[in-house]
């Protein structure tokens, strides 16, 4: 499966917004988009560019499209996330557009030029989610196997094998738990 520079970092910016929610923590872990200040940090760790001052306005909006996208990863099936995805795209008055900024080849937005923070990730996401969708791997959407973790990934794996969030964390932990138990057992 081939995705575009652009697709890919839409598909990280997804990613990211969904894991600062609570649910894509261990259960019980707070919110971690709550003020402007961490929503400042996820727009500059995301290189979500064409973005103007935040409000609190812009909080609640991606804070609501954050909600959106989690309903798509949680799809029970391909005609439900593309009603889902196609409200989204809708919703953000998606107006595609080549450019070619900030030392990037040329590629193709999805929101109108000044739009919203939120418009923004709505459109770039949403586009980046349908193409997923159109291309057959919905099942690419994922959420950490981990019991502890429900972090939110793409499984871009040759055979889409991927099962945790991170394999140096939630993979390599329960392989170790697993490991020592089958010692303890075999010590028994």
């Amino acid at each position: 499966m081939m995705i575009t520079h652009d697709t890919r970092c839409a598909l990280d910016a997804v990613v990211d917004l969904l894991n600062t929610a609570p649910e894509g923590d261990s259960p019980g872990a707070p919110d971690s988009l709550t003020d402007l200040a961490a929503l400042a940090e996820f727009v500059r760790r995301n290189d979500v560019s064409d973005v103007g001052s935040l409000g609190p306005d812009d909080l609640a909006a991606v804070r609501a499209v954050r909600a959106r996208f989690a309903e798509v990863f949680a799809a029970g099936d391909d005609r439900a996330a593309a009603a889902r995805l196609n409200t989204l795209v809708a919703s953000a008055g998606t107006t595609p557009r080549l450019t070619d900024h900030d030392g990037y080849d040329w590629h193709v937005h999805y929101f109108a030029p000044g739009a919203s923070v939120a418009d923004h990730l709505a459109a770039d996401g949403g586009m980046a989610l349908s193409f997923i969708l159109v291309a057959g791997e919905r099942e690419r959407l994922r959420r950490c196997e981990a019991p502890d973790c429900r972090h939110a990934f793409v499984d871009l794996s040759r055979n889409r094998s991927r099962r945790y969030c991170d394999s140096r964390t939630c993979g390599n932990r329960l392989h170790v738990a697993a490991y020592r138990a089958r010692r303890r057992e075999a010590a028994g």
